[in-house]
């Protein structure tokens, strides 16, 4: 008996169906390694304060930028309907700045382009982020969370100042 030859159709089949498989089991251990290795997880009530209570709260009591080692300075920032606190931040180049933020009122957003900073700024939710910046100039800090009405006015600024 002569052995039979797989038919065109089913080769073409299998040519289908094999990348239908391979693909979703990629995509779920993809998916896997970074939520589980990447350490990513769902925001808890770890870091939360009241969002009525912000200003009286010890971190952003004072909003404003500290220097807390040579060449690393904290941020305390806060977002509110259409501002930032502070709105102008001042650091020398080459500094490595930690911004703790969180939000009074709305959900907002704190980007800063080109330096790895967007963050999500949730009512009472603390929020942290680093970035370094080694080259003087202004870099803009803008709220990426539709916020109202004047959400196109909330914006503010670093200002890296060239070292003396």
């Amino acid at each position: 008996m002569a052995a039979r030859r797989p038919s065109t159709v089913y080769l073409w089949e299998l040519a289908w169906i094999l990348p239908s498989i391979a693909l979703p089991i990629s995509m779920l251990t993809a998916l896997a390694v970074t939520a589980l290795g990447a350490g990513i997880t769902v925001v808890g009530d770890r870091g939360r304060i009241d969002s009525t209570k912000v200003a009286e709260h010890p971190l952003f009591k004072e909003p404003g930028v500290t220097e807390i080692a040579p060449g690393q300075y904290e941020v305390r920032l806060t977002g509110q309907i259409w501002s930032f606190a502070p709105n102008e931040i001042r650091v020398p180049a080459g500094s490595t700045v930690h911004f703790w933020a969180t939000s009074r009122d709305l959900v907002h957003g704190l980007l800063v382009p080109r330096h790895n900073v967007n963050v999500m700024l949730l009512p009472g939710q603390i929020s942290h982020a680093q970035a370094r910046f080694d080259t003087p100039g202004e870099y803009p800090i803008i709220c990426h969370e539709y916020c109202g009405v004047a959400h196109h006015t909330m914006a503010g600024k670093i200002i890296v100042e060239a070292k003396r």
